[in-house]
Parts: C-alpha cells; structure tokens; sequence
C-alpha cells in the first residue's frame, strides 16, 4: 500500500487543450482566412489584398500579445522552440511512442513559429511595396483603371518611382514567403491528420467545438 502510494501510481499524461481559447481560435482562423482571400482572389497590389494584409498584420499582433500575457497554454513559455525536440517527436509519432503535451508539442511549436515568421516577413515586405497607406494604393489602382497614366508619372517624379525601382528584391522575397507559407501550411495539415490518427487528439475540433464533443464523450462514460 505504502508503495502504491510513493511511487506505483502515475500522473495522467498531459493532453492537448480540448478547446482553446477564443483569441487562439479567432487569430488561427483569421490568418486562415487572409491567406486563402490573398492566394485565391484578392489580385496582388490591389486594394483588397494590402487590406486583407493589414488584417493579418493585426491578427499576428494579437497572437503575438496573447503569447504573452494570454492562458497558459496559448503563452510561449509554454511551448519554446526547440528543434532537436521537434526532431525526437516526430521520430516518437511513426515510432508509436509519441508523448503528450499540455500545449503545442515541439514540432507543433517549430511549425507555429516558422508560420508566424514567414507572415512576419510578407506584411513587412508587402507594406514596403504598398507603403503604410492602404488608402494610397486604391487611389494609384483608381488611376491605372481610369487609364490616366500622367498622375502616374507626377507621383514618379515626385520621387516616390525611386523607391519602386529598390523594391525588385523585396517583391521577390513577398513572392518566395508566400509560397513558402503554402508549402508550411500543407505540411501544417498533414501534421494534423497523422497526429489525429496515431495518438487519436482530435486537433481539428479543439480550434472549433471541442468543449461540445467533450461534453458529448462525458454523456456517453455516464451513461
């Protein structure tokens, strides 16, 4: 008996939130939804797009915020990057042995990190093209489409033509981030579904109505 107590009895293994918090949830889904609205139909340089990156600028803002003084599952310290342990974890997931984490486990956390960096990089690239006035772009799209290219050439010999001439790099590097943010995003997915299937986390759910299925689960042991 004294030995059960000591040491024969094990603490549950930790497990991932079964919903996370609200700010976690509407930044994730947010940047979701800017990501898909500028690859699919927001046209580079248009109005719409620089909105659409202003508005992920601002969710990145948040979720940059929320890590620091926000649950303590969603806060940094709870899930560092650390790339030698993202390594061990995905050879624990295929091994079978993969082990749980109360937050984001550390290949969760590289990939969060590499996706946060990369939006980082395309809202600093984007506005260095676009400039801090979204307002500025649709009057320049509402000449281009007036077909009035003399206000084109003003603006140009004002000076502002020097800085688009300098910005060759920066639209290549706005371009590479974008694709390699889809690229981190697929692999994001497949993260997902193997993690989903092999330690059986129903990822999915907790960023949507984890806390209804759970409700569901609890019904079904009761009865």
């Amino acid at each position: 008996m004294a030995h059960a107590a000591l040491g024969g009895t094990r603490p549950p293994a930790p497990r991932p939130p079964i919903l996370w918090d609200r700010i976690v949830r509407i930044s994730h889904w947010g940047i979701v939804i800017v990501i898909l609205a500028n690859e699919g139909f927001a046209k580079g340089g248009s109005p719409l797009h620089v909105w659409f990156g202003w508005g992920g600028m601002a969710l990145l803002l948040i979720r940059m915020a929320w890590g620091v003084i926000g649950n303590p599952e969603a806060r940094f310290s709870a899930f560092p990057p650390k790339p030698l342990a993202a390594i061990g974890h995905i050879k624990q997931l295929f091994a079978g042995k993969p082990r749980s984490y109360a937050s984001h486990n550390p290949a969760a956390a590289m990939m969060a990190y590499a996706l946060w960096a990369c939006i980082a990089v395309m809202v600093a690239t984007g506005l260095t093209m676009s400039g801090p006035n979204p307002f500025a772009v649709a009057e320049r799209q509402a000449i281009i489409d007036t077909g009035d290219w003399s206000q084109l050439v003003k603006t140009a010999d004002a000076g502002e033509g020097d800085e688009a001439e300098g910005s060759g790099w920066v639209k290549d590097a706005h371009e590479i981030t974008a694709n390699l943010i889809l690229l981190l995003v697929a692999l994001h997915i497949g993260g997902v579904i193997v993690e989903s299937v092999i330690m059986r986390h129903n990822l999915l759910p907790a960023m949507l109505v984890g806390r209804r299925q759970a409700k569901a689960a609890a019904k079904t042991k009761a009865q």
